[in-house]
């Protein structure tokens, strides 16, 4: 293995484009509000569809002159991109379009979108400013462990990192013994994935007997889907690194959104490329700062297909208060769930990341779970299946009981319905390389309940 890199407890604050990332608020907004009506002009030139969805809406470009007249622009919708399925909402001729990704849904056709050369020069600088943020140096070997592919994830963070000047493994996902070998034989410093891999990862490092004190890991750059404070918490200690979080999607670019500083306060967004409205996702209407609602991204520098008020469905806060470490765009707080993806049970809204706080929170309880939702007498049932250590399977019967009634009463209170708990034994829950599969409804399903 390489000569072991020294671990630290937190990253030097470097920036990567201090010129951008520190700019003062009113530059800042000034430059958006050009970008903006550029972009507008821009889309209403060279882009049909949503030329005459602004005629619909009563808008022209002249009318766009500052970033609050953002809000007089028609929202986007994941619909609205499959609608136009594969190339109708591009801006660009494909022959300047130098690369295709897809997103990954599992119904409908893909939302397809595209790069110029120009794109992927600031895809790559917008991967690279988090990745300075988190601790990524130009001597780093990075292992990245997504799915390459029509998913933006292994392409965008490849890129960023060799943007850095860093070593790059291309490991892709899965094939875990793998990626264990990697780790050792490399000298891997960095690893990239999903936070649900990284913790199975560092389980399959304990079974192994590999000790992560003998890994050259300092850093994790994980993203892909929602994790909490407390899975960070768990994957420093199960590796001894620090762990960022960042936030990208592929419709409106992939990673490279925002990220984390080394202060891990919320992500720092690129507001010079991205306009970001957080709204009330019933009325469409701008929420005040510091309050959760759905994110609403324009993009300000797209040329190969730009997206105009994207409704990403995801919650999520802003921070405008100044951070420690010299940037000055606004953080976006751990996405918190989705309105789409959002359950509704007995009229009561519920999030999987609800019961991921719950259950961390416990020694004896693993962070693989899953939501099960059924339709019992016209009345929807919700079960909670939660794996739990190994040796409560054993003769520890009373503790077993003893951690369900905790849980159960945890759970209820934190979702404020009664749920079926059933603790199960550890390895039994499905495991995912890639975004993990937390909700299993069969309200409208005929498969039977297990």
């Amino acid at each position: 293995m390489p000569a072991m890199i020294e671990k630290k407890s937190k990253p030097d604050i470097r920036i990567w484009q201090p010129e951008c990332e520190c700019m003062e608020r009113s530059a800042l907004e000034a430059l958006q509000a050009e970008r903006l009506r550029l972009q507008v002009e821009r889309v209403w030139q060279h882009c049909p569809y949503y030329a005459a969805k602004m005629r619909e809406a009563g808008v022209e470009p002249g009318q766009i002159r500052t970033i609050d007249d953002v809000r007089r622009l028609p929202v986007t919708t994941k619909a609205d991109l499959r609608d136009n399925y594969p190339f109708g909402i591009f801006a660009s001729p494909l022959k300047d379009v130098v690369r295709l990704h897809a997103s990954t849904g599992t119904t409908g056709k893909p939302t397809v979108v595209g790069y110029t050369r120009d794109d992927m020069q600031v895809w790559s600088d917008l991967v690279a400013r988090f990745l300075v943020a988190g601790g990524l140096t130009n001597e780093d070997i990075v292992q990245i462990a997504f799915g390459y592919g029509l998913f933006t994830g292994g392409f965008g963070l490849h890129y960023g990192a060799e943007r850095v000047g860093a070593t790059v493994i291309p490991a892709s996902s899965g094939n875990t013994e793998r990626q264990i070998m990697i780790l050792r034989d490399f000298g891997t410093t960095a690893l990239v994935c999903t936070p649900t891999y990284a913790v199975y990862l560092g389980e399959a490092l304990k079974q192994a007997g590999v000790d992560p004190e003998q890994l050259a890991l300092r850093l994790g750059f994980f993203g892909g889907e929602f994790w909490t404070h407390a899975i960070r918490a768990k994957i420093e200690e199960l590796y001894g690194i620090t762990a960022t979080d960042n936030y990208g999607l592929s419709e409106v670019v992939g990673p490279g959104v925002s990220g984390e500083c080394p202060y891990q306060d919320g992500m720092h967004i690129a507001e010079d490329h991205f306009l970001v409205e957080v709204v009330d996702p019933t009325t469409l209407e701008p929420v005040p700062i510091g309050e959760l609602g759905e994110l609403v991204i324009t993009t300000l520098s797209k040329k190969a297909n730009p997206v105009i008020r994207y409704r990403t469905r995801d919650i999520s806060r802003l921070n405008s208060e100044p951070c420690a470490c010299g940037r000055t765009m606004r953080r976006m707080a751990k996405v918190t769930g989705r309105t789409d993806d959002m359950l509704i049970i007995r009229g009561v809204n519920v999030f999987p990341s609800q019961i991921e706080h719950v259950l961390l929170q416990f020694e004896d309880a693993q962070p693989h779970y899953l939501l099960v939702v059924t339709r019992e007498r016209q009345m929807d049932q919700l079960e909670v299946r939660i794996e739990v250590s190994e040796y409560l399977f054993s003769d520890q019967m009373r503790q077993l009981h003893d951690i369900r009634e905790r849980l159960q009463r945890k759970i209820d209170s934190a979702l404020g319905i009664r749920a079926k708990l059933t603790l199960v034994e550890p390895g039994s829950l499905e495991r995912f390389t890639g975004k993990a599969k937390r909700v299993l409804d069969l309200r409208n399903s005929e498969i039977p309940k297990n």
